[in-house]
């Protein structure tokens, strides 16, 4: 059954398929740093088979349940890209959809091809999990890969192209709806398909392939730099002089999210550039050096962003209490981002340097912290879910809910 929403559509319900899409790929970190997959740079279905040919009953109810927690996201990502896709169909055919171009929240559509990168990721891991052999025929895949992110892209470009040149072309840019971080959802959305095209970069090992999946990466970190070096001096200088717009608070954390998809965009493409073309191996002291200060980032921003929001009462009121806001549902992917990348500095940067031993205290510890932001997370999203999913709320529910209109993403 597809699910329905509760709230009038906006292109920011996107962001729901895109958390439960995000959900998956965190879970499937387990399986990546925990699984052993000598023959492939990602657990593949062989690996599974292998571990569960050999691995003890608590290793295969763990496995088990890892597995299922990740169909289950990926299955519920799918559902709501659906449903998204069906309401925003109905939405271009009304007014709401001309009015909405009009305006600064006209950013908000740079959602769907975000969403779509990340039906691609899940789509790559989910198949080399279930589908035996696929790994084998990889190089065959990844042109078809690129091909559909190179169609996302081209979706992100238009989407974006035409913003910017309303923007500039007619003064359509409003500079008192600018006291949030939503214009950096472009720059979201790009380093998202960056991540996508990096993937070639880092696992075909043939070297056009490869090479083909580095320029696209590049390409749409430059943008998505370009723009943050544009739009996050505005939003600061806005926010500085009129506080930060409450119902826009978690775009306070978008920033989490990138700082995970550049951290994974560059050690793909830094792996493709060693593997593929200059044959050598990285220290592993620079994943150290370079997740320690991207996650060190993440905290910092983190911390703030709840600073702000705990002040606002935003929690008590969008999550705990009886507002509805669409744009709640950007509280889900920094917990996810930061889940992921805390994966790959425990890994990559503490356990691969020694400085942390495999399945020591300090690294089960290390995991459990990353289980306590997933379990919140989840938590966060089933609450925001039965406020925003379903049935037409009620009167006494729809009351705050109409509040949420007036929200500037």
């Amino acid at each position: 059954m597809i699910p329905s929403f509760r709230q009038r559509y906006r292109p920011l319900y996107f962001l729901a398929a895109l958390g439960a899409g995000g959900l998956s790929v965190s879970f499937f970190m387990y399986l990546m740093f925990l699984v052993p997959h000598p023959d492939a740079p990602i657990p593949t279905f062989t690996d599974l088979a292998r571990q569960y040919a050999t691995g003890g009953m608590l290793s295969t109810a763990l496995l088990t349940a890892t597995l299922l927690t990740i169909t289950y996201f990926a299955v519920r990502h799918v559902r709501l890209l659906i449903a998204a896709l069906r309401a925003h169909r109905r939405f271009t055919r009304g007014l709401g959809h001309e009015q909405l171009r009009t305006t600064n929240a006209e950013v908000s559509l740079m959602a769907i091809p975000l969403t779509l990168a990340m039906t691609v990721n899940v789509a790559f891991i989910v198949a080399a999990l279930a589908i035996p052999g696929l790994w084998s025929v990889k190089e065959y895949l990844f042109p078809l890969a690129l091909l559909a992110l190179a169609a996302i892209g081209v979706l992100a470009v238009r989407t974006f192209g035409r913003y910017v040149t309303r923007t500039l072309a007619h003064r359509g840019y409003d500079l008192e709806d600018a006291n949030h971080f939503s214009q950096l959802l472009p720059a979201f959305a790009f380093t998202m398909i960056a991540v996508g095209f990096s993937s070639a970069a880092a696992m075909s090992s043939t070297r056009t392939t490869a090479v083909i999946g580095m320029l696209g990466a590049f390409a749409f970190l430059v943008m998505a730099a370009a723009w943050i070096t544009i739009a996050l001096p505005i939003g600061v200088s806005a926010m500085l002089r009129q506080g930060v717009a409450s119902e826009a608070a978690p775009t306070l954390w978008m920033g989490i999210p990138i700082f995970t998809l550049v951290g994974i965009a560059l050690i793909r493409v830094t792996s493709g550039i060693a593997h593929t073309i200059l044959h050598v191996q990285v220290p592993a002291i620079v994943w150290f050096v370079v997740f320690g200060l991207l996650v060190t980032a993440q905290l910092a921003m983190g911390l703030a962003g709840w600073a702000v929001m705990r002040g606002q009462g935003y929690f008590q009121t969008y999550v705990r209490g009886d507002g509805a806001s669409v744009a709640s549902y950007g509280l889900i992917c920094p917990g996810v981002a930061l889940s992921v990348l805390s994966m790959f500095f425990i890994h990559w940067g503490l356990v691969q340097t020694q400085i942390v031993a495999r399945l020591s205290p300090a690294h089960l510890a290390l995991l459990a912290l990353v289980g306590v932001v997933q379990f919140v997370t989840i938590r966060t999203l089933r609450r925001l879910d039965a406020k925003l999913m379903g049935s037409p709320a009620p009167a006494a529910v729809s009351a705050p809910a109409r509040v949420a209109e007036a929200e500037l993403v």
